[in-house]
């Protein structure tokens, strides 16, 4: 893209997500040639352009997010289909990765509206850069449930997966969020946080899963964005029974019949319907 030359329809621009200097020149551009400008908090837009010298200028700077959705995406659609050259902006990171954008975009794209992005900074694989683990397969799970149960449940269906995980968490759900992941992953299994990315107090730990969550529940909630990478699972192998039955015994103290076997299998990988009947057999006893 060259000064000027932002065509119509909607782009997408990735803002920094600590460190103003990490937004692209692309981005600028995009920032000065849009007609609209669309952003989920017009006061970190702003603070954004004025940082680097890009003026409103009288251009209108639309709020849209979660709670305005209904009302505000209408408006924008009308002002696409009218030719004009609008920009979406997250408050931080690369559009549509856990915000509102999506919805913009879909809309846009079921339209035949051009769409078009300017790359940029994303949490999720910086913190994969940096947590030394696996990259090449990898998935991008989200943030996790927030009760322990549907967490679990949640952690479950991840355990097998054969490629590295990346979650957002809260910093202050993540001690007990390392903990679950410790059951149901086992604590062995190897795992990176990282928070505070691009920022001064940038910090990444990297240990077994079970170790960070002792280290998190000793030092209390950390500060900052928080980022937990984990490792995939070690190739399947020959399973002793002893050692199934230790899984599910420590499992089975936290979980119920149904998502302890579910989570061991997953762990262990061994069928899953093995690991219940196995599972009924000692709670029984």
């Amino acid at each position: 893209m060259t000064r000027s030359q932002l065509r119509p329809g909607l782009t997408l621009v990735a803002t920094p997500i600590g460190n103003a200097g990490d937004i692209t020149l692309r981005a600028l551009d995009a920032l000065r040639e849009a007609e609209v400008l669309a952003c989920e908090d017009t006061r970190v837009a702003r603070r954004l352009m004025d940082i680097h010298g890009v003026a409103l200028g009288g251009r209108p700077l639309v709020a849209y997010h979660d709670h305005n959705a209904a009302q505000a995406l209408p408006k924008l659609m009308a002002r696409l289909r009218e030719g004009a050259r609008v920009v979406f902006l997250s408050d931080a990171g690369t559009p549509m990765i856990a915000d509102p954008g999506y919805r913009l975009a879909r809309e846009a794209v079921a339209e035949g509206i051009p769409l078009s992005a300017t790359p940029g900074p994303c949490a999720a694989i910086m913190a994969l850069t940096l947590s030394g683990l696996p990259s090449d397969r990898f998935t991008f799970a989200g943030f996790l449930p927030t009760k322990s149960t549907a967490r679990r449940g949640f952690l479950a269906e991840m355990a097998a997966f054969p490629a590295t995980l990346i979650l957002y968490e809260s910093p202050r759900r993540l001690a007990a969020s390392l903990a679950d992941m410790a059951t149901v992953f086992g604590p062995d299994r190897e795992a990176a946080v990282a928070r505070e990315l691009t920022k001064m107090f940038e910090e990444v730990r990297r240990d077994s899963l079970g170790a960070l969550a002792e280290a998190y529940a000793a030092d209390g909630a950390p500060k900052g964005e928080v980022v937990v990478v984990v490792a995939p699972p070690p190739p399947p192998g020959p399973v002793a029974d002893a050692d199934i039955d230790a899984a599910l015994r420590a499992a089975l103290a936290t979980m119920t019949v149904k998502d302890a076997a579910r989570a061991v299998a997953a762990t262990l990988g061994i069928p899953r319907k093995a690991a219940y009947e196995r599972a009924l057999a000692l709670r029984d006893d």
